[in-house]
């Protein structure tokens, strides 16, 4: 099973205020593994970034004039997501900007029912606790301290570590196998290994019960008020 696991960096809060993304990143988990694969891209916006955006995300207007638009971008972006889910902290946010930007270009937007928000499934596991990224790393023992600035890449890193968490754990789907391949994940077959091993025969033993054994079943029997067993001779 191929996830997705995404975040955005936009100038403010509302695409129908005018406000544009400045950067994507995504990391990619399969089987709820990450796999190592990531697509990250800095986005010029087409416009200035507010200074209170600045601040959160680090990215300014000088920063990114130099950085390629979306109309450039979004192709390899679809590409790499291709139809996987997409596990996204707080997917309502990301997902109309996505789709504000995707519709500036003329293409169909991304249907909510491919998100999986983290936010909700955190809110629904622990009611009333602080549920934002940093509280749910610090939950986890996820060490979030190269979190100066919020950014798309290393925020879709520690997600994919917290949705781990949120799913079960970290143990989730790993495979224990020796080196020799004995599971080959890929194809999803095992190979099963039966050794023939040849014993010798060996004759039944008995272990009768000794005459100081019977002596002291005797005197259990005789100390019960109805015990099951009466006849000596069935000892």
């Amino acid at each position: 099973m191929r996830e997705i696991v995404l975040d955005t960096e936009t100038t403010g809060f509302e695409p129908e205020e005018g406000h544009r993304l400045v950067e994507i990143g995504c990391v990619e988990i399969v089987n709820q593994i990450p796999t190592g694969n990531v697509y990250h891209q800095y986005i010029n916006p087409e416009r200035d970034v507010p200074e209170e955006a600045a601040a959160v995300h680090g990215l300014t207007t000088e920063r990114l004039k130099d950085e390629p638009v979306f109309s450039e971008i979004f192709p390899d972006f679809l590409d790499f997501i291709g139809e996987s889910k997409m596990v996204i902290h707080n997917a309502a946010f990301d997902m109309k900007f996505l789709n504000a930007e995707l519709k500036m270009v003329g293409h169909p937007g991304l249907s909510m029912k491919r998100a999986v928000d983290t936010l909700k499934i955190a809110r629904e596991r622990f009611p009333g606790s602080p549920a934002n990224l940093d509280a749910l790393c610090r939950r986890f023992g996820i060490d979030n301290s190269n979190r100066t600035f919020h950014g798309a890449l290393l925020d879709s890193e520690l997600l994919a570590e917290v949705y781990l968490e949120l799913m079960g754990g970290r143990q989730r789907g790993l495979i224990l196998s020796d080196s020799n391949n004995v599971a080959d994940s890929q194809n999803e077959k095992t190979v099963s290994v039966e050794e023939n091993v040849k014993r010798p025969f060996r004759e039944p033993r008995l272990f009768p019960p000794s005459p100081e054994e019977r002596a002291a079943h005797k005197a259990m029997l005789a100390a019960l008020s109805d015990p099951v067993w009466r006849d000596d001779d069935t000892i």
